[in-house]
C-alpha cells in the first residue's frame, strides 16, 4: 500500500498486489510499485519478507528508497521504522532474521524431498507425455524430424517433447 502526507495524517493513494516470492526479482507489480513512488510517500508492506529475503537486497532497497526520501512501514513489524538511526538497526536485525528463516526453509525443503524420494516418491507435475508419446517421439527424432513437428502430431507442447527427449537420453547415459 502506497500512503503520502494529507492534510489529516496520512492519505491512502494506492495497493499493488504481487504474488510471486519476495526472493523473486522478477515482479512486475513490485516494479510498478517502485515507478509510483514518490518523495514524501510511505511504503506500507504486509511483512518484511514479501518485499525481499536476503539481507543485502532489502538493505539495497531500503537504502534507495530512504535516498528518494521515501520511507518504508512494514504492518507486520509495526515498530520499524527507517526514518530514524534506531528503526535502520532494526530493519538490519529483522532483514537478517527474514533471510535466515529463508535458509531454513530452503533446508527443510530439500530435506523433505530427499525423504521422499527415498521412499520412491517423485515430485513434480506428471507428464504430459505417455509412455508411448515418448516412444513416438523418441523414433521421430531419431530420423530428423524437427521437435515442432514431433509436437503438433503428438498434440504436445515443443517443451514436453524437448523435455521428454532429454530425460530420455539422461536415463541412457547413466
Amino acid at each position: 500500500m502506497l500512503y503520502r502526507p494529507g492534510d489529516t495524517g496520512w492519505e491512502y493513494v494506492a495497493t499493488f498486489t504481487d504474488y510471486a516470492s519476495g526472493s523473486t526479482r522478477d515482479r512486475p507489480e513490485w516494479q510498478r510499485c517502485l515507478d509510483f513512488l514518490q518523495p514524501g510517500n510511505v511504503l506500507v508492506v504486509w511483512k518484511l519478507d514479501r518485499v525481499g529475503r536476503s539481507t543485502a537486497d532489502l538493505a539495497r532497497i531500503v537504502t534507495e528508497l530512504d535516498q528518494r526520501g521515501i520511507q518504508f512501514k512494514s504492518l507486520t513489524e509495526s515498530f520499524l521504522d527507517t526514518t530514524t538511526a534506531d528503526g535502520r538497526l532494526i530493519f538490519h536485525i529483522f532483514s537478517a532474521l527474514a533471510e535466515h528463516e529463508r535458509s531454513r526453509m530452503l533446508e527443510r525443503t530439500r530435506a523433505g524431498l530427499e525423504a521422499a524420494r527415498a521412499r520412491g516418491r517423485v515430485g513434480g507435475r506428471p507428464s504430459t507425455m505417455t509412455p508411448a508419446q515418448v516412444t513416438a517421439a523418441r523414433t521421430m527424432h531419431a530420423k530428423k524430424t524437427p521437435i515442432t513437428e514431433i509436437a503438433q502430431v503428438l498434440g504436445v507442447g515443443r517443451m514436453s517433447v524437448s523435455r521428454a527427449l532429454r530425460k530420455q537420453q539422461a536415463e541412457q547415459s547413466a
